[in-house]
């Protein structure tokens, strides 16, 4: 497991922290340094497993006993898998930029070709200008630290890392969800084009005891791209009271 920890200071809350398609450490930095006074953060590997029951168990045999659980985007489908195999380890739960929507076949089918595109001859340079549109608000595309930061953290991960997660397939989450009682946060952008708003709104409303957090002038990648904003809410939602 890749792990960046922010120490053992008794009182620290152990913080779960997974990352998307194709993302690192790199994805949470900004909230691994925002939260090191009250949270102890692990970074989950998700790089390995070729099902998601696999990634989530891989994930959970290197977490702490109990923890905060934070997903991003397929992390947040790892989060889910993880609350149906493990949900008392769960202490309470964040779910950024994701979904609880299985794979429409206009999705499957958009991922095949993906994984189609990698496949042919050439030097994977992750992220290309196409996929970086999606990722991030058209507001950002010209912030180039921004830009390369996604671009040395995608292809630092590498090819066989795309088509091995852009493979699993991501079950619906719906029952999972309502059923979820403890601490609750969604975060999402308001311009997200991966997992659009509405997803969001409709999580929220299956657990109406959650927060929603909507963050204007952000895409998909919202702990790079509001780092401040997501921090803050994470911190609200460490702090509420199980």
């Amino acid at each position: 497991m890749e792990t960046a920890i922010a120490g053992n200071a008794p009182g620290k809350v152990p913080l779960l922290l997974l990352p998307g398609l194709l993302n690192d450490a790199e994805l949470w930095r900004a909230q691994i340094a925002a939260l090191s006074d009250i949270a102890d953060c692990i970074v989950g590997d998700q790089t390995r497993g070729e099902t998601l029951q696999a990634v989530a168990e891989d994930v959970l045999a290197q977490a702490p006993p109990r923890f905060a659980l934070a997903g991003f985007s397929l992390g947040g489908f790892v989060a889910q898998q993880i609350l149906r195999i493990a949900p008392e380890r769960v202490r309470r739960l964040a779910l950024v930029d994701t979904s609880i929507h299985a794979d429409s076949p206009e999705r499957a089918a958009q991922r095949r070709a993906q994984r189609a595109s990698v496949r042919l001859p050439g030097t994977f340079h992750g992220f290309g200008d196409r996929l970086m549109r999606s990722y991030i608000d058209a507001s950002r595309l010209d912030d180039q630290a921004l830009v390369q930061r996604v671009r040395d953290m995608t292809s630092r991960l590498g090819a066989e890392v795309f088509l091995r997660q852009s493979a699993l397939e991501r079950p619906d989450g719906h029952d999972v969800l309502a059923a979820y009682r403890d601490p609750l946060l969604i975060v999402c952008g308001a311009n997200d084009r991966i997992t659009p708003l509405p997803v969001s709104e409709e999580m929220h409303a299956l657990a109406p005891h959650s927060r929603l957090v909507v963050l204007p002038g952000c895409g998909h990648l919202a702990p790079m791209e509001k780092p401040d904003e997501v921090s803050a809410a994470l911190r609200d939602w460490l702090h509420a009271p199980a």
